[in-house]
């Protein structure tokens, strides 16, 4: 089956050149808009506020020794759905992200186009 995200638009926050291009150019060739990648969280919190729509994202836990979690709370403030990409175990993570997916790295892009898909739905 085939994915299509035509319209839609993901903000992909991720420090790791290759991974973040991997990301990229899975999304942008199932027909994404992609903004990004960031790789920092000063960078990916301009781009939020900046864009005129954004209907989800993916985040890197860790940007170079920067922890993600006060875009993330951004993100959840705004009601935008998000994943967070990460080699954390889910325990590493703040409580109040329980309940947000969590892809472990290395992510695969089947993975990503999938997990993206479902938060595209749950954003309409």
């Amino acid at each position: 089956m085939e994915t299509s995200f035509d319209g839609c638009c993901i903000l992909i926050v991720e420090d790791e050149y290759l991974l973040a291009d991997d990301i990229r150019r899975a999304l942008s060739g199932a027909g994404a808009e992609v903004c990004g990648p960031f790789a920092t969280v000063a960078s990916a919190c301009r781009a939020l506020d900046d864009a005129a729509r954004i209907d989800c994202a993916l985040l890197d836990v860790n940007l170079s020794g920067e922890m993600v979690f006060g875009l993330a709370d951004m993100l959840v403030a705004r009601e935008i759905p998000f994943a967070f990409t990460t080699g954390y175990d889910r325990d590493a993570l703040p409580a109040r992200f329980e309940s947000i997916p969590r892809l472990e790295k290395p992510t695969r892009a089947t993975s990503i186009l999938n997990l993206v898909g479902s938060m595209a739905r749950r954003s309409d």
